[in-house]
């Protein structure tokens, strides 16, 4: 436990799913590309190395006291299991170079089989980093999550986003297809993770309003991701969402698919959405990574972050400080421990301001 805390993260999320007190609201900061430099390491050595991947794991929690931590599979890790290449930068998440396919009439040459962990060396690495994380600190951490693409951002990994959405117009039926084998391959990629009792969080950036239609939402990423939602409650393993970019448009519908956090991106404004499904869902969001995390000063994140308490404190129910999505590996590392500190103070304010409400 940090020593700045009264409660465990994982003491902390039972009380408050329990409507008890707590010492704070929790917080989690999104630190899968930065956390590796806040440990001394690259984000090239994490991929590589589960040992490497899982100390630094560690090491952000024991510095922090973050309320969650977990793998991240990334957004491209289907396709590159399935053939698909990427570039191997060192401080930077991978671009894609090429695709698994190139027309959808070549679905019938992929093979599932292929994203299956014995299979994969990389979801393999990740799979020992789980292991790992889970016997050092699983027992007080809030959440030791596995975090990957959804369905839509998936097929967009086997298949180029330019060409999926013009599939979705001219030939609707083959998406269909290639989204049925993004879930199916979901599935198998987390099937020794439910074993191991984490948690999921699904992101699904090409499935954001900024990008699709509403209806285009709800026909091609509502359906498959509500499924895998079952899938995992079905398993016992609570689910959080999170898509980027913005999504006013479609909160009712993602909460309609059952998930456990709904995890909003800064572009999306914190206190419509509580309004619209607080009532419904435990929200997570939204300091900014870029203009508040990477580019602010130690007053801009304490700023931001009082705002975020002020908007959703007593969303009904819970609330979850994050940010819109992952700090930058470039932000300096001060603004993140900024980050909790300022999480610290308003997280306890509101806490017992929510506690003289009852």
């Amino acid at each position: 436990m940090h020593k700045d805390d009264l409660m465990t993260p994982k003491e902390r999320f039972s009380a408050m799913n329990r409507g008890e007190a707590i010492d704070r609201f929790p917080a989690v900061p999104f630190l899968s590309a930065i956390g590796p430099k806040l440990a001394g390491i690259t984000m090239r050595e994490a991929r590589n190395d589960s040992r490497k991947e899982a100390a630094f794991r560690i090491k952000n929690y024991e510095l922090l006291g973050q309320d969650s931590t977990g793998v991240d599979y990334g957004l491209h890790g289907i396709g590159i299991a399935l053939g698909s290449t990427a570039t191997d930068p060192e401080n930077a998440w991978p671009n894609l170079v090429t695709y698994a396919l190139d027309d959808l009439s070549g679905l019938n040459t992929l093979d599932l089989s292929k994203v299956e962990r014995r299979n994969d060396p990389f979801l393999n690495r990740l799979y020992e980093a789980e292991q790992i994380i889970l016997e050092k600190i699983g027992g007080e951490v809030g959440g030791v999550d596995f975090s990957l693409c959804g369905p839509v951002t998936a097929a967009a990994s086997i298949y180029p986003t330019s060409l999926l959405l013009r599939a979705i117009r001219k030939t609707p039926d083959k998406v269909h297809e290639l989204l049925r084998f993004s879930t199916d391959a979901i599935k198998i990629i987390c099937e020794d993770f439910v074993k191991l009792g984490a948690g999921f969080t699904l992101c699904d950036p090409v499935a954001s309003g900024t990008i699709l239609r509403k209806e285009d939402y709800l026909e091609f990423a509502f359906p498959y991701t509500k499924e895998l939602v079952e899938h995992f409650h079905n398993n016992s393993c609570s689910v959080t969402y999170h898509i980027c970019g913005n999504t006013a448009k479609i909160l009712e519908s993602m909460v309609d698919t059952g998930v456990d956090v709904l995890s909003i991106d800064n572009i999306v404004d914190l206190e419509d959405t509580k309004k619209r499904v607080g009532s419904r869902i435990c929200i997570a969001g939204n300091v900014d990574p870029v203009k508040i995390m990477l580019e602010g000063t130690p007053e801009d994140i304490d700023s931001g972050i009082k705002k975020c308490f002020a908007q959703a404190w007593d969303s009904p129910k819970g609330y979850i400080l994050a940010t819109g999505c992952g700090i930058p590996n470039a932000a300096p590392a001060e603004n993140v421990f900024q980050f909790m500190k300022s999480a610290r103070k308003y997280g306890r304010i509101a806490a017992q301001k929510l506690q003289r409400s009852k």
